[in-house]
């Protein structure tokens, strides 16, 4: 099954200000969250991101906050579902914010980290009945350790591992448009 531009929606999990220095290449980490949301933003793929306790976490990477069409709080019809839940599923707004969506049955996750917080989330999702899939290149832990089991689990729970220019690609399908040639511009 591939990824598709329609029936996907983008899941950035907890790439807060506290959080994200301490774990793997977290510039190329936000880098790459960031492709996804210009992807998502102009292919209208909706964007959907947590923080994780942010009065001690901090709140999201500024440059992640600069690409969300709604930035503020679930509460005032933003992107962003605050959540002391490890898996976001339970966190208040968030179900709302996922089905918002309607015929979205795709969610395609990055975030961290990728033992804890995205693959509980990911669990969750699965169990719901979503189809996910993890961009491998977009999500990170404090170890490598973590990251490689965390994606394994998550893998033989039936989430599909991906790249990120997996996801613009197959979002895309097509060469030649003016979509391609603005995205593919963000990979030269």
């Amino acid at each position: 099954m591939l990824m598709d531009a329609t029936r996907s929606s983008l899941l950035i999990i907890d790439v807060q200000e506290k959080l994200y220095p301490a774990c793997l290449e977290p510039d190329q980490i936000i880098a790459n969250c960031c492709f996804l949301i210009k992807c998502a933003n102009r292919l209208e793929v909706p964007v959907i991101v947590t923080e994780q306790y942010p009065k001690g976490l901090g709140h999201t990477a500024k440059p992640i906050v600069d690409l969300l069409e709604k930035p503020g709080d679930a509460t005032d019809g933003g992107n962003v579902v605050s959540k002391v839940a490890f898996s976001a599923v339970p966190a208040d707004g968030f179900i709302e914010k996922m089905e918002e969506n309607q015929g979205r049955d795709q969610v395609v996750v990055a975030g961290m980290e990728t033992h804890v917080c995205v693959l509980q989330t990911v669990m969750d999702l699965i169990e719901r009945g979503r189809e996910v899939y993890v961009v491998s290149d977009a999500v990170t832990s404090r170890s490598q350790h973590d990251k490689i089991f965390g994606l394994e689990r998550m893998r033989d729970a039936g989430a599909k591992i991906v790249t990120r220019e997996s996801v613009m690609f197959e979002w895309l399908r097509v060469a030649g448009t003016p979509e391609f040639k603005e995205l593919s511009a963000l990979i030269k």
